[in-house]
């Protein structure tokens, strides 16, 4: 239940944004394609002075916002199922989410350059759908005078999704849960589309006035998602450079456990808490294998996917309850990174003469 609602949170207060600067043309095809037909179509209907009633153009469009929104839930929940699918027979490794989630931290910092006009070379972060397809769109937008049109450019969002989108998508993949997956995915969808709705019914109310500080806005968002996406990718493949141990580092000192000299095959513990683990530093004896006992107590968050990406160590861990971990001898000066599944949550190991 935690992990819907999580993905229901990433995608209103994330996703939804990164979808709407993304996915965001597809919508105003629509729109602009149904307003003109609804404006044109009712110039008959007036207010009893004899004025057009304005009111009922101006309402127009939330219908079709919540078709596009609504084709647009089908259509991810659907994707989720199958990728939920694809994940119970093909399983990520670590290493394998630590680079799709750093190529979508690039591919999401050079799209925010684009929109920022840095150089010309970041046009080529800017993923479209085939010319053909395009080209279909556009004729459908244009001569479509139905409402079939926002519903079927809702459910064409799937060909283009941003880039919090696809690390949800990789989420659900590492899931192996066909049914978790399409729950994950409609939730996350559902998200997004409140920030969709609020955001583009808006914006058809007030104009286009605002929209060069909201795409510069936007690109902010994606720019530092980017940069998030790319640090959680080094944290997951056991770097010992990434942006958040940096400035943990900078801004707070490490706490840290000192296993006892006499502590022979001894366990040490780490409590897995909802916001991360404590303590983030551990220090055990070299040259002898050690337990690290595992505790968790009423933990929901991502942190209960455990992972040593240098032992290749994955384990999912219960709510509540106490897991051990066997660590095998290592030398004097090793440093052993763990992390959660996301690589948002980490700490080390270090093994002491």
């Amino acid at each position: 239940m935690s992990g819907i609602f999580i993905a229901f949170m990433t995608g209103l207060t994330t996703g939804g944004l990164s979808c709407l600067a993304v996915q965001g043309g597809l919508l105003a095809s629509a729109l602009a394609n149904q307003w003109e037909n609804e404006i044109t179509s009712l110039p008959h209907k007036k207010h009893k002075g004899g004025k057009k009633n304005k009111n009922i153009e101006r309402n127009q469009p939330a219908l079709p916002i919540i078709l596009f929104l609504l084709a647009k839930l089908i259509a991810y929940t659907l994707l989720g199922f199958l990728l939920g699918l694809l994940g119970s027979v093909f399983q990520l490794t670590p290493f394998m989410r630590a680079i799709l989630l750093f190529v979508i931290g690039i591919f999401m910092v050079g799209n925010a350059l684009r929109m920022f006009n840095v150089h010309p070379i970041f046009r080529y972060f800017n993923i479209e759908p085939p010319a053909a397809l395009r080209r279909y769109l556009r004729k459908t937008a244009k001569n479509d005078v139905t409402y079939l049109t926002p519903v079927f450019l809702g459910a064409m969002t799937v060909l283009i999704p941003c880039g919090v989108t696809q690390a949800m998508m990789a989420v659900v993949v590492g899931s192996g849960n066909a049914i978790q997956g399409a729950t994950t995915m409609f939730s996350f969808t559902l998200g997004t589309s409140v920030v969709f709705f609020v955001v583009s019914y808006l914006a058809t109310q007030i104009g286009a006035k605002m929209e060069a500080v909201f795409m510069r806005f936007v690109a902010v968002v994606i720019l530092v998602l980017g940069l998030l996406s790319i640090d959680s990718g080094l944290n997951l493949a056991g770097s010992p450079v990434s942006f958040s141990r940096l400035f943990r580092e900078i801004s707070q000192p490490q706490q840290t456990v000192q296993a006892s000299p006499a502590t022979v095959n001894g366990a040490l513990t780490l409590a897995v808490l909802n916001n991360g683990y404590s303590p983030q530093t551990i220090h055990a004896k070299a040259n002898q294998s050690v337990t690290l006992q595992l505790i968790t107590n009423n933990t929901q968050s991502c942190s209960r996917a455990f992972v040593i990406p240098s032992l290749g160590i994955q384990q999912l861990l219960p709510a509540t309850g106490t897991v051990p971990i066997s660590i095998p001898p290592q030398i004097a000066g090793t440093v052993m990174r763990f992390t959660c599944s996301m690589g948002m949550y980490t700490g080390q190991i270090i093994f002491d003469q």
